[in-house]
């Protein structure tokens, strides 16, 4: 029987920024999951990202607006840059409105509850005189990976509205070190060391998890095809995925195991609740249930009755409940 890697150690989480040390893979599994893991990060998770604009007085891309530095040309590109958090589908509206002199940064665009900027302090353009205006309608969508204008399938675009291409993809760069390491008599077993950067929407840890759990349920896919046997898999493609099992190949992995491991970000919660969660290091819904009601209002600032009852409302939906 093939062994199942030993664990996944955090070295450093730093804001963007986290590495981490998967050990006891099998000889030369090393390089195979960390290539998977790679092209998932880069281009399967999902990200939201400005897809059109409409400049007020502007009707093409290669155009200048008066009392503006800037050119529209670069004005998309420095919007391209513009990193936003969203809740729900989309797409989104949203708009910027500037009057004066003023260097105009992505904090200055008005969000939806829906949204949240990220980097705030990424310049956008600079209005050089007291009467200069600058006034945009926003498009942002939700995607994966990078896409062109081209392949972006849009059944009605307003008048006015200059399509962007769009970054979806919410990690900014991984790389992956393989080597060999000592497992018993063995010291031809595999570690993997990963460095992530994200943008800001979502942490290098959830990242990992994310991306491991698209490989699972595509490998668990192609089992359930060829054996037609969904429950001796112990996992749909539907359901989300709990966590990495280190569970023997006999045993089976219930669907409460699974709701465990889901993240909150998969419990769609308002941006408030979804924050407040986040800053007190709660991640996963077994970090929930394992608390009672009054565990969590002590442990998690700035969550009141609202949070409390909506929070309740989706673990019941899991068939969860906080600690009795």
């Amino acid at each position: 029987m093939i062994s199942l890697p030993l664990g996944v150690k955090v070295i450093t989480e730093e804001r963007n920024r986290g590495v981490y040390d998967v050990e006891g893979l099998y000889p030369g599994y090393g390089q195979t999951i960390g290539n998977s893991m790679r092209r998932v990060l880069l281009s399967s998770l999902r990200g939201a990202a400005i897809t059109g604009v409409k400049i007020k007085g502007v009707s093409h891309e290669f155009s200048t607006i008066e009392g503006v530095i800037e050119d529209v040309v670069e004005l998309m590109l420095n919007l391209k840059q513009v990193r936003f958090k969203m809740a729900g589908e989309g797409p989104y509206q949203a708009a910027l409105s500037v009057k004066g002199e003023k260097k105009v940064t992505a904090k200055d665009i008005k969000t939806p509850g829906e949204l949240q900027v990220v980097n705030g302090d990424l310049h956008i353009a600079t209005l050089s005189g007291k009467n200069s205006e600058l006034q945009m309608d926003i498009e942002v969508s939700a995607g994966f990976g990078y896409q062109t204008v081209e392949s972006q399938k849009k059944e009605k675009v307003d008048i006015g509205m200059i399509a962007l291409d769009a970054a979806f993809s919410p990690v900014r760069l991984v790389n992956f070190e393989a080597e060999n390491m000592r497992v018993g008599d063995r010291t031809d077993y595999n570690k993997l060391r990963f460095t992530i950067e994200t943008d800001g929407s979502i942490t290098p840890r959830n990242a990992f998890i994310e991306a491991a759990k698209i490989l699972v349920e595509q490998f668990s896919a192609l089992g359930q095809v060829l054996t037609g046997d969904d429950d001796r898999m112990g996992m749909t493609v539907e359901k989300p995925m709990a966590r990495i099992s280190m569970k023997g190949e006999d045993e089976e992995v219930s669907y409460e195991e699974k709701s465990l491991g889901t993240t909150i970000d998969e419990l769609k919660l308002s941006n408030r609740t979804h924050n407040a969660l986040e800053n007190s290091g709660m991640t996963r819904v077994a970090q929930l249930v394992e608390r009672s009601e009054d565990e969590i209002r002590d442990s998690v600032r700035g969550l009141g009755d609202k949070g409390i009852t909506e929070i309740k409302k989706a673990l019941g939906n899991l068939g969860l409940t906080f600690k009795q």
